[in-house]
């Protein structure tokens, strides 16, 4: 046990370290100054530019990155994607996705039962409540993949926090790590620090990026993340996704928006693809503005950014 608890403070420690590192771009990217101009000028006329209070956090900026789908090489933009900002639920892709790694290894399946224990079991409320699905109790049995759908479509924190503990946190940020997006680790469960295990009760709060958010979804929409299976298991559970509060409330309804959403107190986010068949862009957004305030601007800004892509395809056909 005490060499347990020497590496779980070992790794804390890289985690504060990590944030410090320069995240890089990786190089199938091709920087897009013209994309990154027009963001930046929807951002600045929605007030979102600003450098805002997040109380006893001090203060934050968004974290913005778009990644245009319809050339030959993926295009990027965007306003401080490389900042790191605390993403909520949006954070849940990445367990996830090695929920899912392990299922393609074999490790168990979609089928396999687990039951419920307190203290994961931390919700009292449903995230969404027009979900008829009841929450989860102590003692419940239920699937693997039923957690799965209650943490990415509903973003359910007591699914999370026992999917958390199926695959362990180090497993999580080794997938992390293997994609190049130090400094994006989990290292939180949705709980309580008074009931989180030995080694991260006084671990930093999990972050992330928005270039690290919006390359995981260009992976998912490539099939390239882990592998193919675990890519389209995921865009499958982010096509679900019942919170169309957000980005998404900005698209025509003849879009596909595979996405997932995180808001709590000061942060509002969203991460997804959008596909109508002709248009195709990642859209990664982290905003530190309360839900109430900040939805009605990602609804505008989702609409700005549909139709600027939907120009840039137009000129990309036409060359």
């Amino acid at each position: 046990m005490r060499y347990i608890c020497l590496f779980l403070l070992i790794m804390a420690v890289s985690f504060s370290d990590s944030n410090a590192q320069q995240v890089k771009v990786p190089p199938y990217y091709q920087l897009d100054s013209s994309l990154s101009d027009s963001l930046r000028g929807y951002v600045h006329d929605l007030g979102l530019d600003s450098t805002f209070d997040v109380g006893a956090d001090g203060t934050e900026q968004i974290s913005f990155a778009v990644i245009d789908l319809t050339g030959k090489k993926p295009k990027l933009g965007g306003v401080n994607y490389d900042n790191f900002i605390y993403p909520a639920s949006v954070y849940k892709m990445y367990v996830a996705a090695e929920v899912l790694h392990q299922i393609s290894e074999g490790k168990y399946y979609l089928t396999t039962k687990q039951v419920t224990r307190f203290p994961n079991t931390v919700d009292t409320v449903k995230e969404i409540q027009t979900d008829p699905r009841p929450l989860l109790q102590d003692g419940d049995t239920v699937t693997v993949g039923y957690l799965l759908d209650l943490m990415l479509t509903r973003s359910d924190n007591s699914a999370a926090n026992c999917l958390i503990d199926l695959t362990g946190r180090p497993n999580i940020n080794k997938l992390i790590h293997d994609n190049g997006w130090y400094g994006s680790e989990v290292t939180r469960k949705f709980l309580s620090r008074k009931y989180e295990d030995p080694g991260y009760k006084d671990i930093r709060g999990t972050m992330t990026c928005a270039l690290h958010a919006a390359d995981y979804m260009y992976k998912v929409y490539e099939n390239k993340l882990v592998n193919p299976w675990v890519s389209m298991q995921l865009k499958t559970f982010f096509g679900r996704q019942r919170d169309t509060t957000k980005l998404a409330a900005g698209l025509p309804h003849n879009v596909m928006f595979y996405h997932k959403t995180g808001w709590w107190s000061y942060w509002t986010n969203d991460v997804g693809i959008v596909d109508d068949g002709t248009v195709k862009y990642i859209i990664a957004c982290f905003t530190p503005v309360p839900e109430d305030r900040a939805d009605p601007k990602l609804k505008v800004l989702s609409a700005d950014v549909y139709r600027l892509m939907k120009e840039r395809s137009v000129e990309e056909i036409g060359k």
